[in-house]
């Protein structure tokens, strides 16, 4: 199937709100930010289908318009059936100045011989922030699915001012890769990456790393964090642990001690 999704968030009278919205089967976007009283957009993607199937093209662009602050939520677990040949995901994300945008969606759940390919790319505009992440499980464990997926791969590229500023490439290939081996994921079974980037003057980067260390020492006996600085404003958060509810939980806190800044 070849799905599509479109969002634009405007911003009028010191408020982001949807100025357009499209969407294809299997997608549904509901809003979710009716308590919230910050004047930001909060949205959450649905899906009809029950998971990614083979052959899937899902296509997925987001624009924020100058001052728009947009957080985008997903519904539950992405899950990656069987494939015989492949299925691919496209995001592409245009943000314009002073703005805001976060996407840590639910972790994906690889099944037998699901093969997939994910690309992302990002332009962040001046004086504009980003927080995306991603959770890869091992599958389905009591099934005696773990890691028994063809191949995953999620590419992840940002940019400044045209220019290339992270990128970030996962690839799970079990068959090439062994992925109990020394300098992969070793005795763990999921990982999770979150990447923060911004072109904010004001950003501490530093006393944000550190109170992020200090938030992942909680669940060090059941998780395993650390933190990357960046050479401009940001930083990436990768994770391994056994558990996807822990992971995106703490994924879930990160998001809102960065979302907060202004």
């Amino acid at each position: 199937m070849d799905s599509r999704l479109h969002i634009i968030a405007g911003f009028k009278e010191g408020e982001s709100y949807v100025k357009d919205l499209y969407v294809s089967l299997p997608f549904r976007v509901v809003s979710v930010g009716q308590r919230k009283s910050d004047n930001k957009l909060y949205q959450m993607v649905m899906s009809s289908s029950p998971g990614i199937l083979d052959g899937d093209r899902y296509h997925l662009n987001v624009e924020l318009e100058k001052g728009a602050s947009l957080q985008l939520q997903s519904q539950s677990y992405q899950r990656l059936f069987n494939m015989k040949d492949k299925a691919v995901q496209e995001l592409n994300v245009k943000m314009e100045e002073n703005t805001s945008f976060a996407y840590v969606p639910h972790p994906v759940v690889p099944h037998e011989d699901s093969n997939f390919e994910s690309r992302a790319n990002i332009h962040v505009g001046k004086n504009s922030q980003i927080i995306i992440s991603e959770i890869i499980t091992c599958g389905r464990k009591h099934y005696g699915e773990v890691f028994k997926l063809k191949r995953f791969q999620n590419l992840m590229q940002i940019y400044h001012k045209n220019k290339l500023v992270i990128k970030d490439n996962v690839v799970i290939q079990p068959d090439l890769f062994p992925i109990n081996c020394i300098g992969n994921l070793e005795q763990y079974t999921h990982q999770g990456n979150l990447i923060f980037y911004s072109t904010k003057e004001n950003v501490d980067k530093n006393s944000l790393i550190e109170t992020i260390v200090e938030l992942a020492t909680e669940h060090r006996d059941e998780m395993e964090a650390g933190v990357s600085a960046i050479e401009e404003n940001g930083f990436v958060v990768r994770a391994l642990g056994h558990g996807g509810e822990l992971m995106y939980n703490f994924f879930l806190r990160v998001q809102e001690i960065l979302w907060s800044l202004e």
